[in-house]
């Protein structure tokens, strides 16, 4: 038998495995078990983490925001956000290896996916109940079934989707239909068929809405969202329409992808011009960049994967103010990177928008002096960390980073 190189380690190894008895014999005594390693990555335990402190144990949900200005309680409750905001993060923890044992996946997704027909939430909410669903094999409750059911077949009611309403329904329904659900398959055509006709604009971006002047004003979740539907349901049906649509928009996006990875917040949907780079969102840079651009890679896009890297290694520390948008001691994310006299103000910045549009002109990055952050964490920010890298093994640089392990 080949000798140790550590033969004193190995020595003392045995040692600790036996104790002397009170009458001079030697008795074996096994270590305790040591803790496993965790299937987990560093990244998604630490987005579970900061879960645990999201969590509101009553509502069995997820909240709204978690604030980080000190506040004695820092969660607030807003239903309809909850709901929505625990759906997304049900979507991510269906990608996820080892699950805290006290995490009741059926129960949160029943009892939230029922509060969709008692609360005022938006019809991508019940998209999202669709994709959630689906991945995690669960059923749809008979009440959520139906009020969806009346959603997608009355195409009357259409026009007055947003870009997020119908990117949702387009995944959710085309995620089960890969589930097996066949009863969704013959909605997929006539939603791909109405964001063909009414979202796509030829600048190669996505417009938000299917008419009106709002229409060409479009965040980078109008992207998002749209393009994973088309990315979904061109590799569903074999459609390479979508497939190249979906494509078009993600290699327009990496283009005006900022020096060091910003991804900007507002675009002109009709000329393709960045109208306005802030807020700068964390959640776009860890979770819906990467989202999508696991699609991308997928399907060869030249880039996809350096500008998911450059766009996390934002989230890090790489970025205007060179300060990393982690709360390491919570296991929490900082919001976003905005602009210091608009935090509490939407209105300028859509001002400034409406005026780039008008005059033809594009956006860039400002002083970093006139940049601060937004001091709160949401729940479905964490939940796209677990979707976009509860599955991959291949960012070890990203998912193994130092700044995620626990100490």
């Amino acid at each position: 038998m080949k000798a140790s190189g550590n033969t004193d380690g190995d020595y003392h190894g045995a040692l600790s495995m036996m104790m002397i008895s009170s009458n001079s014999g030697v008795k074996l005594i096994m270590p305790a078990p040591a803790k496993g390693l965790s299937p987990n990555s560093p990244l998604v335990n630490y987005a579970l983490r900061g879960l645990e402190r999201c969590w509101l144990p009553r509502e069995r949900r997820w909240s709204h925001i978690y604030h980080l200005d000190g506040r004695a309680s820092p969660n607030e409750s807003i239903a309809h956000s909850d709901v929505f905001y625990t759906l997304n993060v049900l979507l991510g923890m269906s990608r996820v290896a080892e699950l805290p044992a006290d995490i009741d996946l059926p129960e949160i997704f029943h009892r939230n996916a029922m509060s969709l027909t008692a609360l005022p939430v938006r019809k991508y909410a019940f998209g999202m109940a669709l994709w959630a669903a689906a991945e995690l094999r669960l059923p749809i409750p008979e009440r959520v079934r139906s009020e969806l059911k009346a959603i997608l077949s009355d195409q009357s009611q259409w026009p007055a989707f947003r870009a997020q309403d119908l990117g949702m329904l387009l995944t959710g329904v085309v995620a089960q239909a890969r589930a097996g659900e066949g009863e969704w398959t013959c909605f997929a055509s006539p939603l791909y068929r109405f964001l063909k006709e009414r979202f796509h604009s030829e600048s190669g971006l996505f417009f938000d809405a299917p008419s009106g002047f709002r229409r060409r004003f479009a965040s980078f979740a109008t992207q998002t969202y749209l393009s994973i539907a088309c990315y979904q349901y061109g590799e569903f049906t074999g459609d390479v329409s979508a497939l190249v649509m979906a494509d078009t928009c993600v290699r327009n996006l990496i283009a005006l992808q900022g020096p060091q990875g910003e991804w900007p917040w507002f675009f002109d949907a009709k000329s393709g011009r960045v109208l306005d780079f802030y807020e700068v969102y964390s959640v776009h840079q860890y979770g819906m960049a990467p989202a999508l651009l696991e699609w991308a890679e997928r399907f060869g896009r030249r880039g996809a994967r350096d500008a998911l890297v450059k766009g996390f290694n934002w989230v890090l520390g790489h970025n205007q103010l060179g300060r990393t948008m982690l709360v390491p001691e919570l296991s929490l994310t900082l919001r976003s990177q905005v602009r210091k006299h608009e935090l509490k103000s939407r209105a300028p910045r859509m001002l400034r928008a409406l005026k780039n549009a008008w005059l033809g002109n594009g956006e860039v990055l400002i002083d970093p002096a006139g940049i601060g952050v937004r001091l709160e964490c949401r729940s479905y920010e964490l939940g796209w960390i677990l979707w976009s890298f509860g599955r991959r093994t291949d960012l070890r640089d990203l998912t193994d980073n130092s700044a995620f392990r626990d100490t």
